[in-house]
C-alpha cells in the first residue's frame, strides 16, 4: 500500500515516518484491497499538551475511510487512528460479504426458477 505523509507546520523526522509506515502496513493484514492512504500530521497552536493531530485517510474500492485523533504525541494519535480504521475495515468487510452472499442467494433463486 502506498502511503503519503504530510506534516503541517513542522518537519517530521524519519523515525516518525517509519513508525507511521510500519503501523499502516499492518492494516494490510485485515484487508488486502487498500489502494492508498494519506496521513496528515498537524501541530495545533494551543496551550494544551494534546496539540498533535494525526489524520489518516484510506482509499478502498467503493469507499474512503477516515480517522482523526488528537493526543500528546504523534505516535499515540497514530495508534488510536489506526485502531479506529481497523474497526472501520472490519465493518466494511462484513457489509461487503453480506451483500455478496445476498446476491448469490438471489442469483441461485433465479437459476432455479428458470428450470
Amino acid at each position: 500500500m502506498k502511503i503519503t505523509v504530510q506534516s503541517i507546520h513542522f518537519n517530521a523526522d524519519q523515525k516518525l515516518l517509519d513508525f507511521i509506515q510500519k503501523k499502516t502496513d499492518k492494516l494490510d493484514l485485515f484487508f488486502d484491497h487498500i489502494i492508498s492512504g494519506e496521513v496528515y500530521l498537524k501541530l495545533e497552536n494551543v496551550d494544551d499538551e494534546a496539540n498533535k493531530i494525526s489524520e489518516i485517510k484510506l482509499i478502498v474500492p467503493g469507499m474512503t475511510l477516515f480517522a482523526k485523533e488528537q493526543c500528546k504525541s504523534f505516535e499515540e494519535a497514530t495508534d488510536l487512528a489506526i485502531e479506529s480504521l481497523r474497526k472501520q475495515i472490519t465493518k466494511h468487510k462484513t457489509k461487503t460479504r453480506e451483500k455478496i452472499s445476498e446476491h448469490k442467494v438471489i442469483l441461485n433463486a433465479d437459476e432455479v426458477s428458470d428450470y
